[in-house]
């Protein structure tokens, strides 16, 4: 296939999976910006070489389906959550980058691998909160237990946009309430929080998830 279609292609499904990523990497949806591109580019680049190996597919299906076993190894699962969805596709998108390089495709090969370090580059900004906002679950326990109102002060210094309670829970023996709560907000806002939680006495244990 000629060049500058393969080029075309990927580029076009680069952009869709990329604005598509983008909008659920803002809605905070477990599934987020990388995953999508990987798959997406995978898929396409796994498409250009089935349709120049049509005599391989067979082999090329045994290929990705078993990297596809090894990548759901790399999904990691909480109470609550299950995270490595990009550390499983990036594997299994790896394994179609293999299967490129070893047909001899360098320049579709180097195309993907490009496309790749953006989407990393791009992903480590979300993660620090950098390019939108992101949600975390924190934990606290405060004692005494009329201290809880000074944590919503902080919220409102820090700039958390969000904050709502899941939980509580009030043990009177210790005199000590534990809280839940999901704050959104900017990466630097929320290690500036954790930073002040550490350094007042009435907020004893605290998690960040």
């Amino acid at each position: 296939m000629d060049f500058k279609i393969v080029l075309l292609r990927l580029t076009i499904i680069f952009v869709l999976s990329f604005i598509f990523g983008i909008e659920r990497q803002k809605s905070h949806k477990p599934v987020g910006f990388g995953t999508f591109i990987f798959v997406a580019i995978g898929s396409c680049a796994l498409a250009i070489i089935a349709m120049d190996l049509q005599g391989a597919i067979s082999l090329l299906g045994a290929i990705v389906t078993g990297i596809g076993f090894l990548g759901a190894g790399a999904l990691i699962k909480t109470t609550d959550k299950i995270f490595g969805f990009t550390t499983a596709a990036s594997i299994w998108l790896f394994a179609i980058l293999g299967l490129v390089i070893g047909i001899g495709d360098y320049k579709t090969g180097g195309v993907i691998y490009i496309f790749i370090w953006i989407c990393i580059f791009i992903d480590k900004q979300f993660e620090e909160g950098k390019l939108v906002m992101y949600q975390k679950k924190l934990e606290l326990k405060i004692h005494p237990i009329n201290r809880d109102k000074e944590l919503i002060n902080l919220f409102e210094k820090y700039r958390i946009k969000k904050y709502k309670l899941i939980s509580k829970k009030t043990d009177k023996k210790e005199k000590s309430v534990t809280i839940n709560y999901l704050i959104t907000g900017w990466g630097d806002d929320i290690r500036n929080l954790m930073n002040d939680l550490e350094n007042i006495p009435c907020f004893m244990e605290f998690s960040l998830e």
